[in-house]
C-alpha cells in the first residue's frame, strides 16, 4: 500500500477494529498490523485525536518487530503527557525492551522513556539509564547520553539526574573508544552545563586534546559538538592556545559550513589568548578563504555567513582585508543579501580599493530596487566621511546621481551631502547651488530635514535663504516633527546671521511652534528659543552658532569586548541578530570571555566580565550624536543624564551640589571595571589556576579536580 494513500482521514472506531483484527495468526509477517499502524500515526501525523487507542497500543507493545516498536513508540511519546494514568501500563514494556537482546530495542526503549517526562516514567528509567551508560553496544551509549540532557530538561529528570550521578557518567564516556559516544556526551554535557545553575563544563589540556583527536572519525554534527565544547577550555598559557589552533584549523576545508563557522568560532576565541603576531596573522589568512567560500552557497547559507563576516571583520578586519571584490552584488542576489553584502563592502574599503568601491556603488545606484538603490547611496556619503582622501571622488559622484533627477536618489544624496558638511565643515559649500535647484523634489521628512539643515547653516552665504525658508513654512502644520524641528532651529540661525531678513518669519515660526503645535519637545524648544533670544541674544548666538563636532565613523564600530561576546556565538541566531542570545531567548545563558594568565593585553583591556555587565562599555550608536567635550565612553545613565545636564548649565547648579555619593557614583562611571579589584580571584596559588579560572562559574558537588569541573 502506497504511504500517500495512508493520510486519509479515518474514524477511530474504524482504526481500532482494523488494529484488532490485524492480530490472527493468518497475518504473516504483521504485514496487515503494520498497515493499521501506519494509518494511525498517519492520521495522528494529521492532527486528529487518536488518544482513545491506548489501551491498543500498549497491547502492540509485546510484538518484538523494530518497525512496529518505532510506530508504537511514536505514539506514547504523543499522547503520553495527555494520558499519564494509562501510560503507566506501558512501564512493564518498556522495561522488557531496556533488556531486550536487541540494541536498537534496548536504545529505542530508553529514548522514548526519556522523552516523556512523567515522574512514574523518569523513576522507571533510573536503573535502565544507568545500564545503558554502560552498555556495550555504543548505540545504546550514545542514546543513553542524549536521554540525560533530555532528562535534565525536567524537573523531576533533573533531581533524578543529580540523585544518581549521571553527569560522572558522562564525564567518562568522554573516553570512549567510539567518537559517536563521545560527540553525544561532549553535546549532552554542553546542554547540561546551559540548563543548569551550578554545574560548569570546564576542559582542561589533556581532555581538549583528546576531544580534538575524535574529530576525524565524528560525523559532521558530532564534529560541531566537539568544537562547540572546546570554547568551554581556557587555555592557561599562550601555548596551549596556540597548539589547539593549530589541531583544529585543518576542520576549515571542511565542506559543511557549519563545522568552517563553528571552527572559526573556536580559532577567534583562542586568539584571545595568543601573543605570536606571526601566528595571528597565519591564522587570519587561513580563516579567509573557507569565508569566501560560504558565498558559493545558497542564498540562505551566504546570508548567514555575511552577517558572521560582518561581525568577525570588525574584530579581526586584516582576515579579509584584500577580498572586497568577492562582495560585490550579483544581478540575481536577493535584496537581503545585497544589502547585507553593502555593509561589508563599506567596512572592507580603503584608500587602495575605495575607486573600485565607489565604480560599483555608482551602478547600484541605478537598480530598480529602491531599498537597495538607497543603501548604495548612503553607502557613498559614508565612504566620504570615512575615507579623507576620498571625499572629493566621493562628492563628485553624488552629485552626477543628483543629475538623474530620480526623486528618491536626489532626497537620499541630500541627506548624505548634509552629513559630509558636518565631517567637513567649509569645503564643500559649491555644491549647495546644485541642491536649491532640487528643492521641489523633496517629499520625504528625512531630505527635507537635511536640506533645512543645509539652509539654516549655510543662511549667510545663501542669498534668497529666507525665502526658502519661508516656502517651508507654507507647510508647516503639516510636516511631521522631524521637519518642523529642523525649520524651527534654522530659522533662528537666520535670525542671528541675518536678523532683518528674518524679522517676520522668526516671530510666525515660533508661534506655530508654541501655541499651535501638539508635540511637547517642538513647543519646549521654541519657548526655549523665545527666551534665549528676548533675555540674552549674545548667549543665544553662542548657543546656536556654536562650533559643532566633526561627525565619524567611530560611532560606527562595536566595541571590541562586545565584539568578543558576540563572536562567542558564531553561526548562532545571536551572531545574525548581533545580539547576545540571552537578549531575545529567555532561558539563554550570558557568556563571557574568560579571564586567564594567558588572555592578551588587548582582549584583557576590553574584556567584558559579567561583574561588569552594570556598566556597559559599548560606544554609543550611529544614530546618536556624541556629546561635546564628553571623555567618558559610558553611554547615558540617571548619573550620566544629570552630569550632562550640569554641565550644560552651570549657573542653575552651584558647585556644592555634588556630593560625596554622587563623587563615588562619577568615579563608577569613569572606570567601570575599578570595583574589580576588591575581589578575590585565583592566582595560582595554593590549588588555584589564576586569572580567576576558579571563581569564574560556581563549582559543581563531587567534581573531579584533574578532568572536567
Amino acid at each position: 500500500m502506497a504511504d500517500a494513500k495512508l493520510f486519509t482521514r479515518g474514524r477511530t472506531e474504524e482504526l481500532r477494529d482494523e488494529l484488532r483484527q490485524s492480530g490472527d495468526r493468518r497475518d504473516k509477517g504483521f504485514l496487515r498490523k503494520k498497515t493499521a499502524l501506519k494509518k494511525i500515526v498517519a492520521n495522528m501525523t494529521m492532527g486528529n485525536d487518536m488518544s482513545s487507542l491506548f489501551p491498543d497500543m500498549i497491547q502492540c507493545m509485546q510484538i518484538q518487530v523494530l518497525e512496529i516498536k518505532k510506530m508504537v513508540y511514536l505514539y506514547l511519546v504523543n499522547y503520553g503527557r495527555a494520558r499519564p494514568e494509562q501510560v503507566q501500563g506501558a512501564i512493564g514494556g518498556f522495561l522488557s525492551d531496556c533488556n531486550d537482546r536487541n540494541p536498537l530495542i534496548r536504545g529505542l526503549a530508553i529514548r522514548t522513556m526519556s522523552s516523556i517526562p512523567l515522574p512514574h516514567i523518569v523513576q522507571a528509567l533510573a536503573d535502565p539509564l544507568r545500564h545503558g551508560l554502560q552498555d556495550q553496544d555504543p548505540y545504546v551509549r550514545k542514546t543513553s547520553a542524549i536521554a540525560v540532557a533530555k532528562l535534565y530538561s525536567s524537573d523531576h529528570g533533573r533531581r533524578l539526574v543529580e540523585h544518581e550521578g549521571y553527569v560522572a557518567m558522562l564525564r567518562d564516556l568522554l573516553a570512549d573508544h567510539n567518537p559517536t559516544v563521545v560527540a553525544n556526551a561532549v553535546s549532552a554535557l554542553v546542554e547540561i552545563s546551559d540548563r543548569s545553575t551550578d554545574i560548569s563544563l570546564r576542559l582542561n589540556a589533556t581532555v581538549a586534546g583528546k576531544l580534538v583527536a575524535a574529530l576525524g572519525e565524528c560525523s559532521e554534527w558530532g564534529q560541531i559538538y566537539i568544537l562547540d565544547s572546546l570554547l568551554s577550555f581556557v587555555p592557561q598559557s599562550h601555548m596551549d592556545a596556540e597548539q589547539l589552533a593549530e589541531r583544529i584549523s585543518v576542520r576549515l576545508q571542511h565542506a559543511n559550513s557549519a563545522v568552517v563557522l563553528t571552527t572559526i568560532k573556536v580559532c577567534l576565541y583562542l586568539m584571545n589568548y595568543m601573543e605570536d603576531e606571526t601566528l595571528i596573522r597565519a591564522l587570519e589568512r587561513k580563516m579567509g578563504p573557507p569565508l569566501v567560500t560560504l558565498l558559493s552557497s545558497g542564498s540562505e547559507v551566504q546570508y548567514v555567513g555575511l552577517r558572521n563576516i560582518l561581525l568577525i571583520i570588525q574584530r579581526r578586519p586584516a582576515i579579509l582585508q584584500n577580498e572586497v571584490k568577492v562582495f560585490f552584488c550579483k544581478y540575481n542576489d536577493p535584496i537581503y543579501v545585497k544589502l547585507a553584502k553593502l555593509e561589508i563592502m563599506y567596512r572592507l574599503t580603503r584608500d587602495e580599493n575605495v575607486s573600485e568601491v565607489l565604480a560599483e556603488l555608482k551602478e547600484y545606484a541605478t537598480e530598480v530596487d529602491v531599498d537597495f538603490v538607497r543603501k548604495a547611496v548612503r553607502s557613498i556619503g559614508r565612504l566620504a566621511i570615512k575615507i579623507s582622501s576620498a571625499s572629493d571622488q566621493c562628492i563628485q559622484t553624488l552629485l552626477n546621481l543628483m543629475q538623474t533627477k530620480i526623486s528618491y536618489v536626489v532626497q537620499e544624496a541630500i541627506v548624505v551631502i548634509k552629513d559630509i558638511f558636518r565631517r567637513y565643515p567649509n569645503q564643500y559649500e559649491s555644491v549647495i547651488g546644485t541642491l536649491c535647484e532640487n528643492l521641489d523634489a523633496l517629499d520625504e521628512p528625512e531630505a527635507k530635514a537635511a536640506m533645512i539643515w543645509i539652509v539654516g547653516q549655510y543662511a549667510d552665504r545663501i542669498e534668497n535663504s529666507d525665502e526658502l525658508l519661508e516656502d517651508f513654512c507654507f507647510s508647516f502644520r503639516e510636516e511631521p516633527p522631524e521637519v518642523q524641528l529642523a525649520l524651527l532651529t534654522a530659522t533662528v540661525k537666520l535670525f542671528l546671521h541675518r536678523p532683518t531678513a528674518a524679522q517676520e518669519l522668526l516671530p510666525k515660526v515660533l508661534k506655530l511652534a508654541t501655541e499651535e503645535a501638539d508635540n511637547p519637545d517642538l513647543r519646549d524648544r521654541g519657548f526655549m528659543y523665545w527666551r534665549l533670544l528676548t533675555s540674552n541674544p549674545t548667549a543665544a548666538r553662542e548657543v546656536v552658532l556654536c562650533d559643532k563636532p566633526p561627525i565619524s565613523t567611530e560611532t560606527d564600530r562595536m566595541d571590541k569586548g562586545m565584539l568578543d561576546q558576540l563572536l562567542l556565538h558564531t553561526g548562532t541566531l545571536g551572531s545574525i541578530y548581533h545580539k547576545n542570545p540571552n537578549t531575545f531567548i529567555r532561558t539563554a545563558k550570558p557568556k563571557y570571555l574568560p579571564d586567564s594568565p594567558a588572555l592578551n593585553a588587548s582582549s584583557r583591556r576590553h574584556r567584558i566580565s559579567p561583574q561588569g555587565m552594570g556598566v556597559s562599555t559599548l560606544r554609543p550608536s550611529s544614530s546618536v550624536p556624541k556629546i561635546p567635550q564628553r571623555q567618558s565612553t559610558v553611554p547615558a545613565s540617571p548619573q550620566a543624564t544629570r552630569s550632562v545636564s550640569q554641565a550644560a548649565a552651570p549657573d542653575v547648579s552651584p558647585p556644592e551640589r555634588k556630593g560625596t555619593m554622587d563623587t563615588e557614583d562619577d568615579d563608577n562611571l569613569a572606570d567601570p571595571y575599578g570595583q574589580l579589584g576588591d575581589l578575590e580571584f585565583g592566582s595560582g596559588s595554593g590549588g588555584g589556576m589564576g586569572g580567576g579560572y576558579e571563581t569564574d562559574a560556581p563549582r559543581p558537588r563531587g567534581a573531579e579536580e584533574d578532568l572536567l569541573f
